[in-house]
């Protein structure tokens, strides 16, 4: 293992590689709160996360949006060219930016309430079809996760807190988190409770209008599913939990099926990212 960058700032989670460098979120700082058995969680609603950079090489560290401008940066994705995407969990909402830090704007904004059901997580982009796909994970381990899809321009007549062309594709799912779009199929993590969640899944993309089919499991048996990256071409999907492990997983089409747990850090994974040669 290599370490490419040492200051990462508080809570690095999600990661994407574009142009010969890494941008990744952070989470912030959170507030410990106590609880009636003694036990701590942990409250990250205070505004201090941010979207970072640096060079392959190491080199050129620099913030895109500082600490303080997003609450709790969770998934990173790209259009593959020139704008960032992610999810704010705390925040309650998608938000994108261009890759030089300019044109910070919200796509999603949900109002914030004690059931977690407005918190986004996960996010995907399909920009020759204009979609956004984003995951609204839910309570820990309350079975009622949603996937929607909107448009990645909001309507004339619309805003960021009230997309009028969202829709839900999926529902009822253990705890949604990460998503990524890889051909006709829409992956995704699962942190919740077994036997549907702590699972890597995928279910072929819907057309518009029409809701998702039941998804397909691919691996189970994780320790709270969190990151993923699809490999068509080796017919594997890269899987991070928060037990410390990478497992491989061999799609249904590929030579083999299971996963295999290819490196095991001893503490917890969020985001990762694939780099081909």
């Amino acid at each position: 293992m290599t370490v490419l960058h040492e200051r990462a700032g508080a809570f690095p989670d999600g990661v994407v590689v574009l142009d010969g460098a890494v941008y990744w979120t952070t989470m912030g700082i959170p507030a410990r709160i106590p609880g009636k058995t003694g036990e701590q969680s942990l409250d990250y609603s205070r505004r201090d996360g941010g979207l970072h950079r640096v060079c392959l090489d190491g080199g050129g560290a620099r913030d895109v949006v500082p600490a303080g401008s997003i609450t709790t940066g969770k998934q990173l994705v790209s259009d593959g060219a020139t704008t960032l995407y992610w999810g704010d969990r705390e925040g309650c909402r998608v938000s994108c930016v261009r890759v030089d830090g300019t044109g910070l704007t919200d796509l999603v904004v949900n109002g914030r309430d004690p059931t977690g059901l407005q918190e986004c997580v996960g996010v995907a982009v399909d920009p020759a079809a204009g979609w956004l796909y984003w995951t609204q994970k839910g309570p820990a381990k309350g079975g009622q996760g949603r996937i929607f899809r909107a448009g990645l321009e909001i309507p004339d007549g619309a805003t960021a807190s009230d997309r009028q062309d969202a829709e839900v594709l999926w529902e009822h799912l253990p705890e949604p988190i990460d998503l990524e779009i890889s051909g006709d199929w829409l992956y995704w993590t699962d942190r919740g409770a077994a036997p549907s969640g702590n699972t890597l899944n995928r279910a072929p993309m819907p057309l518009p209008g029409d809701r998702g089919t039941a998804p397909q499991i691919l691996a189970d048996g994780f320790q709270e599913a969190i990151g993923l990256a699809v490999d068509d071409e080796a017919g594997v999907v890269y899987v991070s939990d928060l037990g410390g492990r990478i497992s491989a997983v061999a799609l249904p089409e590929g030579h083999g099926r299971g996963s295999q747990v290819l490196a095991d850090l001893h503490e917890p994974i969020s985001g990762i990212a694939g780099i081909s040669d």
